[in-house]
């Protein structure tokens, strides 16, 4: 389906191009599941699922605005060119399609607080809302964009993303977070323009050819590393434009000889591609309780509980051991110290769980330089050490297990066979909107309880929205 505002040259049109021989492929299965996929046919608790996360990744987002560099990332997104299709989440910023999906995409992540699908190790929504809602404002200005369609666009978008992810059995090299995220945010733009089988091939294969991002900005703690998400928002904003002007990307961009399991996650399986089902995945995410990274959550889980269960002071520890898969040590095990960076300090664990012993959970304030820097917390962290169990699955977040030995000889124990936020072990419905209005209201621009409320309402009955510019209303919070 080509847009028929924009000139198509003849000779690349889609029709124009052999459909690929390759009907048994988990690409084609991947792409049929794309197309046929129907508001209607979606199971209630996706639909419950996808409000849920929807609102969730809104308060992270406008949490998110807080971060300094987001001034210096609104200065360099104004060189890029200006417009007024899209708003920026908080300050309500008119500009371009693509910067509202960046600057979005980046506040969602940059606090480490967004939603994850713990199988496949991304974090879907943080690419995939801030895309498909910059691209739905800019479109009601001719066609409306409804509750229902963003529903069906964010469970489809998903269900891609977090199955190439389950798919993949190798250790993380590249940023999948950001790279599954773009492939699904094209998959459910497909979804909102009705494209056939052949147009959702291409755009994936245009997506797939612009994807970027490594673990190394991880390793480091890099501050680039989550605007990686908002350099694949523009990914998949880009495929789809390209696939309306009939300029189209590589169709076997998954399973080819350079595709996406080739270069990218080359020890991969078959099997989520057979069980994938219309909205599962969106069902089976993970809140994340605490800002920082997912794989420090273990810790910060296992030592609270014991806190709580057993009452000691911190003055009482002498040693604390998470005993953790090894993603988990490739992610977080790592040495903390009074100057490290705030997206360092959110990716070391001993940091994070030693400021939930001190303070009683995490907040975002607790990655400030003058609260990294307080002696107690970096005495207490240099007790806690992250060590290998016996699992060997290089993608799994859990089971852990946590240990504190006391000065006074007694040893405490607890296994997690599922971390806090995860489907295991879900977060209330009271505690979702509890981490939502605690989000909401520590951005830059804190968003009153009242309009709070509104937004929770609009949420709860967005099947029922005939226009999602409506949600992006009650974003917009007046300066202080």
């Amino acid at each position: 389906m080509v847009d028929p505002r924009h000139p198509v040259d003849s000779q690349t049109t889609l029709a124009s191009i052999t459909p690929m021989a390759a009907s048994d492929t988990v690409t084609a299965t991947l792409i049929d599941h794309v197309v046929a996929a129907r508001f209607e046919r979606l199971p209630v608790a996706s639909v419950a699922a996808a409000k849920t996360f929807l609102l969730d990744t809104f308060g992270v987002a406008l949490s998110g605005s807080r971060v300094p560099l987001v001034r210096e990332m609104h200065a360099l997104a104004d060189t890029w060119g200006h417009g007024t299709a899209a708003r920026v989440w908080g300050t309500g910023e008119r500009v371009p399609v693509g910067t509202a999906a960046f600057l979005n995409g980046y506040q969602i992540h940059n606090q480490e607080w967004d939603c994850l699908h713990e199988p496949a190790v991304v974090h879907p929504m943080a690419v995939v809302l801030s895309t498909l809602v910059a691209w739905a404002e800019a479109a009601s200005a001719t066609r409306p964009v409804s509750g229902q369609d963003l529903i069906l666009a964010c469970a489809v978008a998903v269900d891609v993303a977090a199955t190439i992810g389950c798919a993949a059995q190798n250790r993380l090299q590249f940023f999948r977070p950001a790279m599954c995220g773009a492939l699904g945010a094209t998959a459910g733009l497909a979804s909102l323009l009705r494209l056939d089988s052949q147009a959702t091939r291409a755009a994936l294969g245009s997506c797939y050819s612009q994807l970027s991002g490594t673990m190394q900005a991880h390793v480091e703690g890099s501050a680039v590393l989550p605007l990686q998400i908002g350099f694949n928002t523009r990914a998949a904003l880009n495929a789809i434009e390209l696939t309306q002007r009939g300029v189209l990307g590589p169709l076997n961009w998954l399973e080819g000889p350079f595709g996406y399991f080739t270069l990218i996650d080359p020890d991969w399986r078959p099997q989520p591609f057979a069980d994938l089902s219309l909205g599962h995945c969106i069902a089976s995410l993970s809140h994340k309780p605490f800002p920082s990274g997912r794989a420090t959550h273990g810790g910060a889980d296992g030592v609270l509980s014991l806190q709580r269960d057993h009452g000691f002071a911190t003055h009482d520890i002498d040693a604390v051991r998470v005993y953790a898969p090894p993603l988990v040590r490739q992610l977080v095990d790592r040495e903390p110290s009074a100057t490290m960076a705030p997206s360092y300090a959110r990716l070391c664990l001993p940091y994070v769980a030693a400021t939930a012993l001190l303070t009683g959970t995490v907040s975002v304030g607790d990655f400030d330089a003058t609260s990294i820097a307080l002696d107690e917390r970096q005495r207490l962290a240099a007790k806690i050490q992250v060590r290998a169990d016996s699992n060997t699955s290089l993608n799994a977040l859990a089971p852990q297990r946590v240990e504190i030995d006391l000065l006074n000889g007694k040893q405490l124990a607890i296994d997690l066979p599922a971390v806090l936020g995860a489907p295991g072990r879900p977060l209330t419905p009271a505690q979702h909107l509890a981490k939502f209005r605690l989000a909401a209201g520590s951005g830059i621009r804190a968003m009153p309880a009242a309009r709070a409320d509104q937004l929770i309402t609009t949420v709860n009955v967005l099947e029922s929205l005939t226009d999602v510019r409506e949600l992006v209303n009650l974003l917009l919070l007046p300066s202080t």
